[in-house]
């Protein structure tokens, strides 16, 4: 949770990982640093994991520019290779004499953490610039969910244009959470945990606390109660069940939380979840509900 506060995340989708024109793009650039620094008897394998300490940077602006820097040969520590590529990117984004937002694309913690994508800008944005007829596969967009900090929490997608693609980025229209879920565990434990923080924040004064989102909604007491919290008023007693024991009491319970979202005109997205799914515990349910009140209500 600490790593994710006031980032802003762009993640690949699995499913643009396997497209052929980015592993055509990933090859191409491969074998033109080794073509590049074939001289120097240096082999790139991986672009993520061979370029993250700033060697291969340094021996290609050395190549291809000229340009020597005061820099150590092999940084061992990470704050060595940090200040290394520091030094590095900046030069690299001199010589390339890039708007403000083109050098936003790479930075060093993105590079040293092994992103993809950023290696990836900063690797065409060189190829452009030394070798501008070098054929690159065209067209190349990666979709990327992009995530953003704790106490704001935005999850959104975008199309990512690596290579001249014919249509500009676009924004679509989704369900952030039927997206969130196709990502790793640890990435959908980050947003949930950030969603807890946000719902034990307002039932604090009731001296509740929601330790387990996947099933302490499941009977409609907590939502209720959550709800009459954000809302500031009481949902009287005699219109829920305190304690259900029975699937229609939970079912009574989710339905009428239900109903008082849409009489406020919450946004629920493509597809309002059903009662039956939040009582028979369904992840992408109960989330969508708790996204949107968080959406809603986060500034309180």
């Amino acid at each position: 949770m600490e790593g994710f506060l006031g980032e802003r995340r762009k993640i690949i989708q699995p499913g643009s990982l396997k497209d052929p024109k980015l592993e055509d793009l990933k090859t191409r650039l491969t074998d033109w640093i080794n073509t590049t620094l074939k001289p120097e008897h240096i082999v790139v394998q991986s672009l993520e994991e061979d370029l993250f300490d700033g060697l291969v940077l340094h021996h290609l602006l050395v190549r291809l520019a000229g340009m020597k820097l005061d820099v150590e040969e092999i940084a061992l520590t990470a704050m060595a290779q940090k200040r290394k590529l520091g030094v590095i990117l900046e030069a690299i984004n001199r010589v390339l004499g890039l708007s403000k937002e083109d050098s936003q694309k790479w930075s060093v913690n993105l590079i040293h953490n092994r992103d993809l994508l950023s290696t990836l800008h900063l690797l065409v944005a060189i190829v452009k610039h030394f070798q501008p007829e070098m054929a690159l596969p065209s067209n190349v967009c990666l979709e990327v969910i992009i995530l953003e900090s704790l106490c704001d929490l935005k999850i959104d997608k975008e199309f990512i244009m690596l290579t001249h693609c014919k249509t500009q980025k676009t924004h679509s229209k989704i369900d952030p959470i039927d997206e969130l879920l196709k990502l790793e565990p640890q990435k959908v434990n980050t947003v949930k945990q950030a969603i807890l923080h946000f719902v034990n924040k307002n039932m604090a004064r009731m001296g509740l606390q929601v330790s387990d989102i996947d099933t302490q909604f499941s009977d409609g007491v907590i939502l209720l109660l959550l709800i009459g919290q954000l809302e500031d008023y009481f949902v009287h007693l005699s219109e829920f069940y305190l304690t259900p024991s029975t699937n229609e009491e939970m079912v009574h319970n989710v339905t009428l939380a239900l109903d008082l979202l849409s009489d406020r005109e919450l946004q629920l997205y493509n597809v309002a979840p059903e009662a039956i799914d939040i009582v028979s515990q369904d992840l992408t349910a109960t989330l969508t509900v708790l996204y949107a009140l968080f959406k809603k209500y986060k500034y309180r």
